[in-house]
């Protein structure tokens, strides 16, 4: 039995292996991906969860461009639509659910030549449930705000990894990642 086990895991390590898959911040701080994030500036969002939203990508950028602040040849745009929808109506029309929506429409741009170089999406929402407070309410939204905000960040930091690991927003003053992807 404990033969079969070896040999099962051993097989799954060597396909794994051959399928291609690499983690994607491989080289460290000197990766292209690394390099890529230490170059993006946020451009100011308009509104509350604009500012939640520039605050997470930054505390995620800068963390990517070890302390220095941010970088100058990239600048995410970003515009942000939020919307707070109420469902779960009760027989006297009073509402006990709200879903709250974040979604953000981004574009990594070139500073220099103004070129969009990536635009995408990303969103998330949040159940609430609304109770007799209305103190708890507000503040049950605000909260799930502050964990929208987080976790569109995460989205967008993530997305834009991605396309750089793939080769995107590369200058000849930025180096490859190693075996030339």
């Amino acid at each position: 039995m404990r033969a079969l086990f070896v040999s099962a895991v051993l097989s799954a390590s060597l396909a794994l292996g051959g399928c291609g898959l690499r983690p994607l911040y491989a080289s460290g701080s000197d990766g292209a991906v690394a390099t890529i994030l230490a170059d993006i500036d946020v451009a100011p969002i308009e509104g509350h969860n604009g500012w939640l939203v520039r605050n997470a990508l930054r505390d995620r950028l800068v963390a990517a461009q070890n302390g220095q602040g941010a970088g100058k040849r990239l600048r995410l745009d970003v515009r942000l639509e939020d919307s707070i929808t109420g469902f779960g109506v009760r027989a006297d029309d009073a509402v006990t659910r709200e879903r709250r929506t974040l979604r953000a429409r981004y574009q990594l741009v070139d500073a220099a030549t103004g070129e969009v170089l990536l635009d995408a999406t990303a969103f998330s929402d949040s159940g609430i449930d609304v109770v007799g407070s209305e103190y708890a309410t507000i503040a049950a939204e605000s909260t799930a705000l502050e964990r929208l905000s987080q976790a569109v960040a995460d989205q967008m930091i993530a997305r834009i990894a991605v396309f750089a690991d793939r080769g995107g927003a590369r200058n000849s003053d930025v180096p490859a990642a190693p075996g030339g992807q």
